[in-house]
């Protein structure tokens, strides 16, 4: 009984929960969009539209080129945040889930009586009809089923949409070689780079690699457990640690504008220091990036370019005023040109059970008034208490969703829906279930 982890991967998520609610975009090449402009990008696309060509981070006048019927759709955060709940909930009838790594993955540890390939394949029906019962037949998943938590989310990219593949420690390494290395979950472009110039162009060739070898591949211990990893070994998972936290946003024409630009960046820094305190960081280091338009010689009379820079904020800081210093003096640095994506982050984060007190008294003022303000906006909404500085942009920059994190609906300024028509959380709530019935 070698199968421990199953993982689940909801496909093509954002657009496949579009779908779902409004049936008419079933089956039709469909692309998700935070801004309804051309200079937008698409952060989901359906099946029929990967078909085209069309991927996350295509630009929405591209996509429009690729795929001339396609379907954009404006975002809903909220909605996105909602089935994912209503997901869990499905998943939990069949089996606890162990870890929610984004708001489309998740996995579970199987019990041992779930271990062999005929109940683990069995379960993962299971969930797979829960989920089409209670969530919705749209909402589709690749699961895979291995001996560790690495393989089975190997497994789940090799089958999509709608895969079950399960690989036992009997089939490895062998079941692996159909893959590149670059669709191994953990090696992106600069690992991939690095592979390529050691002569490994193939997961067959990676395999292949003793411990040692691999351990000089990745420059260290993380080597040994790949080498373990792709084995099927099981290795021990110390306890998880936010690395950062941010947001970022894509400018409307009415921001984009040096002064537009910087209320951005204050009102993202203002939420991330909230989401911050929340989840008991503080923050060493503030990361300020802009993309912006160059005049330059492209067809379109314009070039993109990107700008980045950072700062320290001390042993460790979670008091918004002392962030909001740092970001102007990295707002003086910025270079020229039309300002189109702001990002704010907040990195090298310490729990602040562990972080070192303020000597002087006046930084403690600042860290009890951000708390204080928290807490004001946690009982009357959203914004109640702000700085003068992000007055225009207060209303903005709150719709934004990543896939790597799952926004906490209770804290006051969190994902909203927003504009005319948007809707609460229980007429979403009710669409949802509505919708779950139509087959």
């Amino acid at each position: 009984m070698t199968l421990k982890s199953l993982f689940l991967d909801l496909n093509s998520y954002f657009a496949s929960v579009e779908q779902q609610v409004r049936p008419q975009l079933r089956g039709r090449p469909v692309a998700v969009t935070p801004v309804m402009a051309d200079s937008g990008c698409c952060i989901a696309a359906s099946y029929e539209a990967k078909k085209f060509g069309v991927r996350t981070g295509t630009r929405v006048r591209e996509a429009k080129q690729l795929c001339p019927g396609i379907e954009l759709v404006k975002a809903r955060p909220r909605l996105y945040v909602l089935m994912h709940k209503r997901v869990l909930e499905a998943i939990e009838r069949c089996i606890p889930v162990q870890a929610v790594h984004s708001i489309d993955e998740v996995s579970c540890r199987l019990d041992p009586r779930e271990r062999t390939p005929e109940e683990a394949t069995a379960l993962a029906l299971r969930i797979k009809a829960s989920i089409a019962e209670h969530a919705g037949v749209w909402m589709r998943c690749s699961i895979g089923i291995a001996p560790n938590r690495f393989l089975s989310k190997v497994a789940t990219d090799m089958q999509k949409p709608d895969g079950l593949v399960v690989i036992e420690k009997k089939d490895l390494p062998q079941k692996l070689y159909s893959l590149k290395p670059i669709e191994i979950a953990g090696i992106g472009p600069k690992m991939s780079e690095r592979l390529l110039k050691a002569g490994i162009t193939t997961v067959e060739q990676l395999c292949a690699k003793s411990e040692k070898e691999m351990e000089k591949l990745w420059g260290g211990v993380v080597g040994r457990r790949w080498y373990l990893w792709l084995r099927g070994e099981e290795l021990p998972e110390g306890p998880t640690h936010k690395r950062s936290l941010g947001h970022q946003h894509v400018l409307g024409p009415e921001h984009r504008t040096d002064e537009g630009a910087k209320a951005m960046a204050q009102r993202l820094l203002h939420k991330a220091a909230e989401r911050l305190r929340h989840d008991g960081y503080a923050a060493q280091r503030l990361t300020l990036s802009i993309r912006m338009r160059e005049e330059g010689m492209a067809p379109t009379g314009w070039r993109r370019a990107s700008w980045s820079v950072s700062a320290s904020l001390g042993p460790a800081c979670s008091d918004t005023a002392t962030m909001l210093e740092a970001l102007e003096e990295l707002w003086k640095q910025r270079p020229a040109g039309v300002p189109t994506l702001v990002d704010v982050t907040l990195t090298e984060l310490v729990n602040t059970q562990s972080q070192t007190l303020p000597l002087f008294q006046g930084e403690n003022r600042r860290t009890r008034l951000s708390k204080a303000m928290d807490l004001v906006n946690e009982k009357y909404g959203a914004n109640t208490l702000y700085t003068s500085s992000i007055h225009e942009a207060r209303a903005s920059g709150s719709g934004g969703i990543a896939f790597n994190y799952v926004p906490d609906l209770e804290l006051p300024d969190t994902v909203r829906e927003r504009g005319e028509g948007a809707m609460s959380d229980e007429e979403l709530v009710k669409l949802i279930e509505r919708m779950a019935k139509v087959r």
